[in-house]
């Protein structure tokens, strides 16, 4: 391979592994969200499969992107999935905790699949569109599409794996510490539910919003920002569990 396209393609993977960076820590909001009332050795195991899931639905999702390209269900799905959790939480007027753990580990972890399958089209379609200008190399095609950048799609993601197995952790740490910071993080994930509507309403076969504006400056700034500012607000108002009540627990 050229210098030149070398450095053009160890620009972009650069580029995509920030990308993946972000997009890992919506996943690992949500799973820390669905796997928080489980008992500490389920949540565990949870989480270790919402990772190995995610990592086998970005891979395979890589393989059948030209098919997915024209799927736009499979993110309206996941869109309202996320919006329906959020809304079903936050609209509660007690939040019972029995009632929560009657949610077993299996409809923890097919909950967690679900989500995963959103993020992963969600993911790998946000790569692509990163990648797909880059000129083509000598490498042949893999899956469909030239080989160096399916390898770069591959590394974005392992990286983007490697932000939700960390995030993940520090996110259920955070929630158990500081319960009130649950009504945030549902609100977060809302938020992220709205952003993969977006997608959604932004995808060719829809094509009621510009997939321009969805991937321009203006909406990815208030995108975070918002996220920002629920994320700061919940925190300073958000009260930290005293050792006492943890011991109880």
């Amino acid at each position: 391979m050229e210098l030149s396209l070398l450095l053009e393609y160890g620009w972009v993977l650069i580029i995509l592994i920030l990308l993946e960076g972000l997009l890992s820590a919506d996943n690992a909001l949500v799973l820390a969200i669905m796997a928080k009332h489980l008992p500490e050795e389920q949540q565990k195991k949870a989480i270790n499969i919402g990772l190995l899931l995610a990592f086998i639905f970005r891979i395979g999702a890589i393989f059948i992107i030209s098919y997915l390209f024209h799927v736009w269900q499979v993110q309206a799905i996941g869109a309202a999935y996320l919006i329906f959790i959020a809304l079903r939480h936050l609209l509660k007027k007690h939040n019972d905790e029995k009632e929560k753990k009657v949610k077993s580990y299996g409809m923890t972890v097919a909950q967690i699949a679900l989500a995963d399958i959103a993020f992963a089209v969600d993911s790998i379609l946000a790569a692509v569109a990163l990648v797909v200008d880059l000129p083509d190399t000598t490498m042949g095609d893999i899956g469909g599409m030239d080989g160096a950048k399916f390898i770069v799609i591959i590394i974005g993601a392992i990286a983007g794996l490697i932000v939700i197995r960390f995030a993940a952790g520090v996110f259920v740490r955070l929630l158990t510490k500081r319960p009130s910071l649950e009504k945030a993080a549902m609100l977060l994930v809302g938020w992220v539910g709205v952003k993969l509507l977006m997608h959604t309403l932004a995808h060719p076969s829809v094509h009621i919003i510009s997939h321009d504006f969805v991937e321009g400056v203006i909406w990815k700034s208030i995108f975070w920002s918002v996220m920002l500012i629920i994320a700061l607000g919940g925190w300073f108002l958000s009260k930290e569990k005293t050792e006492e009540t943890l011991e109880g627990k």
